[in-house]
């Protein structure tokens, strides 16, 4: 399993929550496994992690995604790292 993982700064959470229920989908190129969003409030920040299946998935999906227009992204972007998941474990 691959992870592409973004930070956002400044982020508007009304943009975060109307994405979130429109249920649009990715966007073209973008196929993710699945999907996981943090967003801390108090310090207007989020992280959006995408999960793929392959590294061919993943480099797509990067590609797609950095040519996106900023104004639908939820924020500023702030850093994005990706790669392999080596370790993951469920507790509890």
């Amino acid at each position: 399993m691959y992870a592409r993982v973004v930070r956002f700064t400044d982020i508007d959470t009304q943009r975060i929550e109307d994405r979130m229920e429109a249920e649009d989908g990715p966007p073209p190129g973008v196929s993710p496994k699945s999907l996981k969003v943090v967003v801390d409030e108090s310090q207007s920040t989020a992280v959006v992690i995408l999960f793929f299946d392959s590294e061919d998935d993943m480099r797509s999906a990067d590609a797609a995604l950095n040519a996106m227009d900023t104004s639908d992204t939820p924020g500023s972007r702030a850093s994005v790292d990706q790669g392999e998941v080596k370790f993951e474990r469920e507790l509890g």
